[in-house]
């Protein structure tokens, strides 16, 4: 049974892959790249959550995989979704950078990243 925690975590990944797919039929490229990454970010704390440990207060999806003990089990297919994704949580808090990944997420490519990200949260949430 999952604990309180994980399951608060694992609603915030789950309102989260919605409101990417919400930005997607919008059109707003930008946040469906960001709101993959905060989905496998909560879905990762989750796990650390589940281990009784106070999930950190970063967003590095790699460094989150290794500490939720899961980097290993993952694919190279996993691990590349979390390169991917890693970048485009800076996107929309950095304007700076806003124009650079805006240029990378065409719709296909976010129809792409959506698909892979809500296969990544099937697979985190199977760990659980």
């Amino acid at each position: 049974m999952m604990s309180n925690t994980s399951q608060y975590w694992i609603d915030l990944a789950d309102y989260d892959i919605e409101t990417a797919r919400a930005m997607l039929q919008a059109e707003r490229y930008l946040y469906v790249g960001f709101m993959c990454h905060q989905t496998v970010e909560k879905a990762l704390k989750a796990i650390i959550a589940g281990q009784g440990i106070l999930p950190p207060k970063i967003h590095g999806l790699m460094k989150l995989a290794q500490q939720s003990n899961v980097y290993e089990a993952m694919d190279d297919r996993q691990k590349d979704m979390l390169d991917t994704l890693d970048p485009l949580n800076i996107a929309a808090r950095y304007p700076e950078q806003k124009a650079k990944i805006a240029a990378m997420l065409a719709p296909e490519r976010c129809k792409d990243i959506l698909l892979e990200t809500e296969a990544l949260l099937c697979w985190i949430k199977q760990q659980l």
